[in-house]
């Protein structure tokens, strides 16, 4: 027959059990507590990289991308209608000055040419006609004043004799009328005809200008459409590299059309592009840095933006203080960094991964054999370094590979 417990050995069989979980609980705390001292995570120097926080210059830039141009690039446009006959030079070809480049068929404006020279010719000649029959009109009214000035004379020498005559009573009253109404004619004559030779030559010298003025402008386009034959055999006036050409012979080509692209490759510039959202930001005189690789840079100044924006693109010129440097190519692709503030003297370090944007972040500074988690703020940030306004002291070395798998530690150890 069962019997009750006694409750005294129920108390010890309670006090057991509890002891037993109690101590099953403590064991679980000690290992959990233990278990990060050995499996505490660990890194490998070579897997990290690091740099130093020293003092000097930080200049805050703004990221564009760019692509190497020449500095000079001439156009040829064809100066007339005309016709490709044949291409003499091919893109990249090298050119000197006055080297042909096309061959264009100019009989039709070679035909107008002649037509002006012809016409230049006969204006030319009736100018020579003009001038003698002018000069003949006033040799003609010169004789004739000249007639005029002797009858005068005549008439005047009758006058004296007539006066002498009827002075003495030896002629008439109307003898002596006679004679200086004759006196009067003859010298009305001769005004009459002085004032034609002044008519005459300003007459003539209005003629002869009018046709000078015409024959100016005939020989004016006579020497246009001859520089236009000049032109259209498409010679470089310039040394150069021809970059563009047109290449189908037979193609017709109209006045203006662009035959012939010619660059001096000698001389560089950088046409840069960015958002549109920097357009506050950039201004005309910026200095600007251009990383042609990872270790060739060159320094230049914002020459020049261009006032159109498109698909929310902005494009600026950049003016290199090498223009001339052998590193530079046509056509290669860099990177253009506007600076728009800097820092003459300021703590830095070099620019990585861990660096994700200005103001206060944490990054790891080995201290010994481990790394340290430390609360810092930044400031200014170029392609190179990043401003260090607190947090971290000259000497400190800094952790700059990415280390957000980590951002959750105190510190990780290093070997």
């Amino acid at each position: 027959m069962d019997r009750p417990l006694d409750a005294g050995f129920a108390r010890r069989q309670k006090a057991k059990k509890m002891a037993a979980g109690a101590g099953v609980l403590v064991g679980l705390v000690v290992v959990v507590g233990a278990v990060p001292h050995f499996i505490r995570p660990t890194l490998d120097r070579s897997d990290i990289r690091t740099a130093r926080v020293e003092a000097g210059l930080v200049e805050a830039t703004i990221s564009a991308t760019g692509t190497v141009v020449p500095e000079f690039e001439h156009v040829l446009s064809s100066p007339i209608d005309a016709r490709v006959l044949r291409v003499l030079r091919k893109a990249g070809a090298t050119l000197e000055p006055g080297e042909p480049i096309l061959d264009l068929d100019v009989s039709e404006s070679r035909l107008a040419h002649d037509k002006v020279v012809e016409r230049l010719a006969l204006k030319r000649n009736e100018e020579k006609l003009k001038r003698l029959a002018l000069a003949r009109t006033l040799a003609e009214l010169k004789g004739q004043a000249a007639v005029a000035a002797i009858d005068v004379k005549a008439f005047r020498v009758k006058l004296g004799q007539v006066q002498q005559l009827h002075d003495a009573g030896l002629s008439s009253a109307d003898q002596l009328r006679q004679a200086q109404v004759d006196l009067e004619k003859a010298e009305v004559q001769l005004a009459r005809g002085n004032d034609s030779i002044a008519n005459a030559e300003t007459a003539s010298a209005a003629e002869l200008e009018s046709l000078a003025v015409e024959a100016r402008m005939l020989a004016q386009e006579q020497a246009v459409s001859a520089r236009q034959l000049d032109l259209a055999t498409a010679k470089a006036d310039r040394g150069g590299v021809l970059t563009w050409v047109v290449t189908e012979e037979g193609a017709l080509v109209r006045k203006g059309d662009v035959l012939a692209r010619i660059a001096d490759l000698t001389t560089f510039r950088v046409q840069a592009t960015l958002s549109d959202v920097h357009a506050q930001r950039v201004a005309v005189g910026m200095p600007a840095r251009v990383r042609l690789s990872e270790t060739s840079t060159l320094d230049g100044t914002v020459a020049g933006i261009l006032p159109t924006i498109k698909d929310g693109v902005m494009t600026l010129n950049v003016a290199l203080d090498e223009r001339s440097s052998p590193l530079l190519r046509a056509n290669l692709r860099v990177d253009v960094f506007v600076v728009t503030d800097r820092r003459a003297s300021a703590l830095r370090v070099r620019r990585g991964p861990f660096a994700t944007a200005a103001g206060r972040q944490d990054v790891f500074v080995v201290r010994g054999p481990k790394a340290v988690r430390t609360g810092v703020r930044l400031g200014l940030a170029s392609f190179e370094y990043v401003e260090v306004v607190e947090g971290l002291l000259p000497g400190d070395e800094v952790i700059v590979s990415d280390m957000r798998e980590y951002a959750h530690l105190a510190e990780v150890r290093l070997r």
